[in-house]
């Protein structure tokens, strides 16, 4: 999708969703819950997904439970979105949790962690070995509930304008890239901001980015990115396995019937996995199209970056782990726990198989 045709059609969403905004209403039984997202209106994977969530949502209730979808800005700003379901403006949102480590360091073990958990770990984590529980204990600070919703998989590590040889290339560099991930990048030495998606494409086009990292070829490519820079770096060592996350205000979800709860906790589940094969479906078909249609070089970030970025990430992972909140200090503890036992699995079986692949099958 070319950039003009997707911001043109984001914009059409917006009127048309801004002209219906209106307060929950209950009529004869019925419930209309506003979700604002911090993705534009029909951003692949992403805000199709949160689009596709709210209309499962509301098909699986019969209509009892119809959820209403305000892209990034149409009632509130992106990086507003959690505070809005806090304060009531809202009673679900849909984001990624590594957005709100101002609320809590913890939080960014929910969406990606520097050489952490690939997306089925993280999953993994979450729903059987305990840390949804944690989850819940952050975000009951803020009578809130969280569920993952989506799934990117491993992330492309960015754009760059020009080729990156080592760490001397980073210093000062202008990168925009969120979470634990920023704080990394800025061990290397890079300056660091955080953006939402639809405002990374002007600040590149103005100079006030070197770099970007946002998700990947499928939502890169409707970004525009490949205009202002052509050299694209594989795989994020930073982002190794992204998760999103369905907010919901918990007093009013501990209000509605059991089935309805379950309707709203089991379809995020299966929007997670949903999205994850809308990634692994149309990732390559649009890195296909940035490399052959747009002159984009893909590459492959040289060791030291990689081994420096190691090494800050257990820095970073280490200061986590002896935080003075007890629970980011709780949350990483158990994440570390967790990762130690399930990349096991991933490196004696997943990895060791992805090698032979690579190396012995072709057709």
């Amino acid at each position: 999708m070319e950039r003009r045709q997707f911001l043109k059609g984001a914009a059409v969403g917006g009127v048309a969703a801004a002209s219906g905004l209106a307060a929950p209403a209950i009529a004869q039984g019925n419930i209309t819950w506003r979700m604002v997202t911090t993705w534009p209106r029909n951003f692949p994977g992403l805000g199709v997904g949160a689009q596709r969530l709210a209309d499962r949502i509301t098909a699986a209730s019969g209509g009892r439970l119809t959820v209403q979808v305000f892209s990034a800005g149409e009632l509130v700003p992106p990086l507003q979105s959690l505070d809005a379901v806090i304060d009531g403006t809202a009673e679900m949102s849909h984001g990624a949790a590594y957005y709100w480590l101002n609320k809590s360091q913890g939080l960014a073990f929910f969406t990606g962690v520097p050489y952490g958990m690939t997306s089925r770990e993280l999953a993994a984590w979450v729903r059987f070995m305990g840390g949804q529980e944690i989850w819940d204990d952050i975000y009951d600070q803020f009578g809130v509930q969280g569920f993952l919703s989506g799934d990117t998989g491993t992330q492309a590590g960015g754009w760059f304008r020009t080729e990156l040889t080592g760490l001397s290339d980073i210093q000062g560099l202008r990168f925009r890239t969120p979470g634990l991930g920023g704080r990394v990048w800025e061990k290397l030495g890079a300056s660091v901001t955080n953006m939402a998606g639809g405002e990374i494409f002007p600040a590149l086009q103005a100079g006030t980015l070197d770099a970007a990292e946002f998700v990947g070829p499928y939502n890169d490519l409707a970004l525009g990115f490949h205009q202002i820079a052509k050299n694209y770096y594989f795989p994020s060592f930073i982002e190794p396995g992204l998760a999103t996350e369905l907010v919901v205000d918990k007093a009013k979800y501990q209000e509605l019937p059991s089935d309805l709860q379950a309707i709203v906790r089991d379809c995020s589940q299966a929007e997670y996995d949903q999205v994850a094969s809308d990634f692994y479906a149309n990732d390559p078909r649009a890195l296909a199209t940035l490399v052959n249609d747009h002159g984009v070089t893909v590459r492959y970030f040289p060791d030291e970056i990689l081994e420096a970025g190691a090494n800050a990430a257990k820095e970073i992972i280490e200061e986590l782990r002896n935080s003075s909140d007890a629970l980011t200090a709780r949350t990483t503890e158990s994440y570390l726990e967790a990762l130690a036992l399930v990349r096991t699995r991933t490196e004696q079986n997943d990895a060791r198989f992805i090698a032979a692949r690579e190396r012995f099958f072709t057709l």
